[in-house]
């Protein structure tokens, strides 16, 4: 990772590796990531636990864009429940290009870091549970 534009914060490896691992009972919990910007630094902003997509919209910033890695239920049509990890890309379009560009260029090395293989790129402040039940495929 040494091609990275920001450098991690070493409390927030073993922050992700514990949200990874929870047994949470909740529904939706969700790791609130940001860059700390003087020092190039991702770090923990916050933990919810619980919350729900609608919940979480209201919760990031209006103008500042954040990484959240989310532990969604998602109910299938089956009747089965999972629980798939995604990381949203929280990026409103009222951030300023320097910011939005800082996060872009740290979101590769932020996918790797979290080991998520799907991200939703959120730009419009559309987070619901409708949307990311679309985004991940499930069928109601």
């Amino acid at each position: 990772m040494s091609a990275s534009t920001v450098d991690i914060e070493p409390s927030l490896q073993s922050e992700l590796r514990s949200f990874r691992l929870s047994k949470s009972t909740s529904k939706n919990a969700a790791l609130v990531v940001k860059i700390n910007k003087p020092k190039l630094l991702l770090e923990k902003e916050e933990l919810i636990d619980p919350i729900t997509p609608e919940e979480l919209a209201e919760e990031l910033p209006e103008h500042s864009p954040r990484f959240v890695l989310l532990s969604y239920e998602m109910k299938h049509a089956d009747g089965r429940i999972s629980y798939p990890l995604v990381l949203v890309y929280w990026a409103p379009e009222s951030t300023n290009m320097e910011l939005s560009t800082l996060y872009t260029s740290a979101l590769p090395t932020f996918c790797t870091l979290a080991d998520v293989g799907k991200v939703i790129d959120i730009r419009d402040g559309n987070i619901t549970t409708e949307y990311l039940n679309e985004r991940l495929g499930a069928r109601r």
